[in-house]
Order: C-alpha cells, then structure tokens, then sequence
C-alpha cells in the first residue's frame, strides 16, 4: 500500500500525518518542522493484519530517528532448468545493512592495503586482489548458517576474513608473520579458517574437494551445504564437469559458483568460453544468474540455492562481477581493457557505492553514521598493517610442524640431500 503525506503548515497537524510510522518501527519520529519536506510515497509491506513491518521510502526523509527495515528490489534473475527462482525483493534491517556495508568495505580496505604491502615487497610470491568483487562473498556469506561450508580458488583474503579471521591475521599471513593464520606457511592463496577449506592454488582443483565436503555433509547428515566456489576462467576445466556429474547422481548438497568476473587471468570470457551464461553450464543440473554487485542480490540467491540443494539436488550459480585490479599484483590489468572500462564500472556499477546510497535513501543510516563508520575501519587496517610489518617470523623448526596430523613417516626431507627436519604439532590446526 502506498502513503502520499504531504506537509501542511501546522507541526501538530505534519505530526498527525505521521502517526502511522510508529507501525513501522520508526523510533519516535519527529520531524523538522522548520525544514520544508521532501515527503513522497512510502511503500508499506505489511505481513499480517495487525500492522505494518517495512519501509521503503523513494525519498530520503528527514526525520530525528530512522527506519530499522527497508525493501529493496534487485535485478531479476536468469533461470536455467528451473521454473521458479529466488525472490526479487527482500527486506533488510538496519543491523544488517550495516553489517553488509562495514563487511564490503572492509575488504576493500583489506585488498588495498595487501595492494601495497606487495609493491613494498612485503608481500611475496602470488597475491589476487578481491577488489569490486566484495558485494559476491558478503552476499553468500550473509545467507550461510554455522553448518554451511566453503572453499574456493587463490583471490581469498576477503572470504578469510569473513569466516572469522581478523584482519591482523590476514595480513600477517599475507607478509609471512607469525600472527598469520596458517603462522605465515599458507601466504595469500592458502588460508583457512572453521568451515573454510581455502585458498587453493591449482585452477579448478577446488570444485571436486567442494563435492567431497558436500558429501561429508550428507553423510554425517549434519543439514550442511559447500559452497565451491571458481572462476570464469576456470569454467572449462573437465574435472568441474566430473564434479556436477557426481554430485548430480549422488545429489549432493553442493552450490557450485562461478564468478564471472568478465576475465580468466587476461583472457575475456567471450574469447575463452564457447557459452558464456556459465549458470547453464551445469547440463542438467539447474542455474542461477545473479548480479554479483548486489550484496542482497547474492544473498537471496545463496538462501534459494541452499534450499534447493537440500531438498532437490546440486545448482549452478553464476554470480556476474568484475574486478579493478589485474588478475594478480603482476597484472597491470590494462593491456587487454581499457582503463574507461575499469573506470566506467566504479562509477556505475561499483557494489559499495550502490549500497550505501541505497541505505541512505531507505533512511537506514545517516551519513554521518557510514562517515564514522568509515574512520574506524580505516583505523583498524592501518593499526593491523601496522602490526603485520613489525611481526616476527616462525622460526626454522616449526617449519615442519602439523605437515601430517599423525605422522606414520618419521623425520621430514629437507631442501638439500641428507637434510632432514624433526616433525611436530602445535595441536592448532582449524580441521581436527
């Protein structure tokens, strides 16, 4: 239903028009009776009888207190071998609108300040920047639940984060630290944390081990689901299709995502892909497209394909992305696009921006209040770089520790021959 209020005059009266919003969990709503109103139409979803549970509004409001739930419509999706897809609305609170943007910025902030630990040459070996892909894995994880899994290529120190990781311990991994992770043996492509199987370094290599904790799941019959997560670039890899087949004929609780970031290392999907819609990729198995900028977005097609996985069989889901940086710190990124492209996706398309300006048209928070928020995370990433530089490394023996979680072997092999190191446990490895 739709409420046109318009101002009058009178404050008692503007007031009165407004009686309505205690219904909508609209904290005291006062509004400036000196400041000329932008009021339109308010979109009211109501779920009972008794009153009203949602706000959307299509102007920004200027009232004392702001709404606690909004609505937002998405993009509709693309369906293959399905009749029915996830819904292209979804009501979100205030506290999950935060959490989502302080989520995505966070990385962001994550992914830059990994950007130039690598150009210190603090960062060594590999490192592939997450960056404009961030509404994708906040998206997923906001409709995970305790029991759900995931695992997924080399670009992972957002999803390590968000799986419980601090920042100080990815970027510590990241520089080699001690206070890393994985005590800085893992670096940028090998993180792990409870319920995340990584941070994997071979192309594709990872969807067959996301089917094999699919199937874990099925058999301790724990209600869980894994997420497997790949590339556009790795879509073409035979062992993916191995994977969808097992998991077809078994029916295992696998969602099996493709982030179509419109680019394998330097190759456009067009000129590496015969097909090019990878959710339709799954032959029987049925697919999803979604637009990978819109965190709601993703997290209403994760909650579909959760579902579906559970109670009908695996699902394809493409999740449509890009990324700004190149495919690695080696990557310039700009000799096979250009840089209006990269620049004309910030401006139009970029998943931080767009969802920041859609909570503060919904009245879900203040400028000022995304502004603070702003502040500390910057702080907390400079304080974690801070930290990640002046760390330590391990030291020469535990550089064979916990390689085996009963070793039946003896002694490691070291790098020259007849070098041999002592094996040992720190009893702290996130899988056992």
């Amino acid at each position: 239903m739709l409420y046109n209020i318009s101002h009058r005059q009178s404050s008692t009266s503007v007031t009165r028009s407004f009686s309505m919003l205690s219904l909508v969990h609209w904290e005291d709503a006062v509004l400036e009776s000196t400041v000329p109103l932008a009021i339109r139409s308010y979109r009211c979803h109501t779920t009972s009888t008794k009153g009203i549970t949602a706000v959307a509004p299509s102007t920004v409001v200027s009232v004392k207190n702001y709404a606690t739930e909004a609505t937002f419509e998405t993009k509709p999706f693309k369906l293959h071998n399905l009749k029915e897809g996830p819904p292209t609305s979804a009501k979100v609170t205030k506290d999950e609108a935060v959490n989502y943007y302080r989520q995505m910025q966070t990385i962001r902030r994550l992914e830059t300040s990994a950007g130039n630990l690598y150009k210190e040459k603090l960062v060594r070996g590999f490192c592939h920047l997450y960056s404009g892909q961030e509404a994708c894995a906040v998206g997923m994880k906001g409709a995970m639940r305790p029991q759900d899994n995931i695992i997924s290529a080399y670009r992972v120190h957002g999803w390590t984060y968000l799986m419980g990781v601090s920042p100080l311990g990815v970027l510590s991994e990241l520089t080699g630290k001690q206070g890393g992770c994985a005590r800085g043996k893992g670096g940028s492509m090998h993180m792990y944390a409870p319920n995340f199987y990584g941070g994997n370094g071979i192309v594709g290599a990872q969807v067959p081990l996301g089917a094999g904790v699919a199937l874990a799941c099925k058999y301790k019959g724990n209600g869980g689901v894994c997420l497997a997560l790949y590339g556009d670039g790795a879509a073409n890899q035979g062992q993916i299709f191995e994977a969808y087949n097992m998991a077809h004929l078994w029916k295992l609780p696998c969602i099996f995502v493709c982030e179509n970031n419109g680019y394998g290392m330097g190759t456009s999907a067009e000129r590496g892909s015969c097909n090019v819609n990878y959710y339709q990729r799954g032959d029987v198995l049925p697919g999803i497209w979604v637009d990978g900028m819109d965190v709601v977005a993703v997290r209403l097609a994760t909650e579909f394909a959760i579902n579906h996985v559970l109670n009908i069989g695996p699902v394809v889901m493409e999740v449509y992305t890009y990324r700004y940086s190149g495919h690695s710190m080696s990557d310039p990124g700009t000799s096979y696009r250009t840089r209006e492209e990269v620049q004309e996706v910030r401006q139009t398309r970029d998943p931080i921006s767009s969802f920041k300006d859609k909570i503060l048209a919904a009245g879900l928070v203040t400028a000022d209040e995304l502004k603070v928020m702003d502040n500390e995370i910057k702080k907390q990433i400079d304080e974690a770089t801070k930290q990640a530089k002046a760390d330590s490394e391990i030291g020469l023996p535990e550089l064979t520790t916990d390689v085996y979680s009963q070793n039946l072997d003896g002694d490691i092999r070291g790098c020259t021959p007849g070098s041999w190191l002592k094996h040992g446990t720190l009893k702290r490895a996130v899988n056992l």
